[in-house]
């Protein structure tokens, strides 16, 4: 039964992982621009639910042309954030962290941008179904996983967290967990993973109030929904999920200073760090329940 679970698991981060590269290439705009409608080419996207959902290549020719990447500037020309920089995000979505400013010249983001995203899903679901077992919250985590990978994607490529991402990732935590409560058989705490998601969001929320060129408030929006989940194993399991995004961040910006790819105050996404940290304390608290 493990086997078959760990399939199962597979193949649905499989097929939902292989939906992800379309989903990230409309999404990575910057912050005052509308969310992309075509191909690079300039096919019109079609399919189910408006276009979103579909294989990354266009179906119309295919294309794995490049578009234009906001903000990704060459790694040796490190820019700062300072009072400046627009972080505003008319569009729907709040910009994680500064948006840089000074060397404005472009890296070309991949329409199709290869197995990565795919990948990652895959890896992320059969590690939550391994940890999980077949408890009724294994369910939430498998459909929470993708959209966790999107954000992530988008972040890296362009500092930015939507408000259709994260705003409906923590209702549907919260939404499906609560389904979950009401199952025979599962490990975790509803009440306790509502507390972690105001405990966690309103924590990001003080460090945007404190630092707000250093922290995005489409940080807080994804703390509450990796919130819910951490807080679902217990408030030993939301410290830890929330201390690890942390170091990874920390770890990965030493990295870069370390490398000479960046300066102390060169502008990092932070997301795909929260959502890191995340996994490893829900990974953690699975296997310990």
């Amino acid at each position: 039964m493990d086997l078959v679970l760990l399939a199962v698991a597979a193949v649905w981060g499989g097929a939902t992982g292989l939906l992800i590269p379309r989903a990230a290439y409309r999404f990575a705009v910057e912050p005052e621009e509308p969310w992309r409608t075509a191909c690079p080419a300039g096919h019109p996207f079609t399919g189910p639910f408006g276009g979103w959902w579909g294989p990354a290549r266009c179906t119309s020719c295919g294309s794995r042309a490049q578009a234009p990447a906001p903000y990704e500037a060459e790694a040796s020309a490190p820019y700062e954030a300072g009072a400046d920089a627009d972080t505003s995000a008319p569009y729907g979505g709040e910009a994680d962290g500064p948006v840089p400013y000074g060397d404005k010249r472009r890296a070309p983001v991949p329409y199709a941008p290869g197995a990565l995203a795919p990948l990652v899903t895959v890896l992320a679901c059969v590690a939550l179904a391994a940890a999980t077992g077949a408890r009724p919250e294994l369910a939430g985590w498998l459909l929470l996983a993708p959209v966790a990978v999107l954000l992530a994607t988008v972040d890296r490529r362009v500092h930015r967290l939507p408000d259709p991402l994260t705003l409906p990732l923590a209702a549907a935590a919260a939404l499906l967990l609560g389904v979950a409560a009401l199952l025979p058989g599962h490990a975790g705490s509803w009440t306790s993973g509502l507390l972690g998601g105001l405990v966690l969001g309103g924590f990001y929320l003080l460090l945007f109030l404190i630092n707000p060129n250093g922290m995005g408030f489409g940080d807080v929006k994804l703390a509450l929904g990796l919130g819910i989940a951490l807080g679902w194993y217990g408030w030993e399991v939301l410290f830890l999920g929330g201390f690890a995004g942390f170091l990874f961040g920390a770890a990965y910006g030493l990295g870069l200073v370390v490398l000479r790819r960046a300066g102390r105050r060169t502008g990092i996404p932070f997301g795909p760090f929260m959502i890191a940290g995340a996994l490893t304390g829900v990974l953690l608290g699975a296997l310990a329940a």
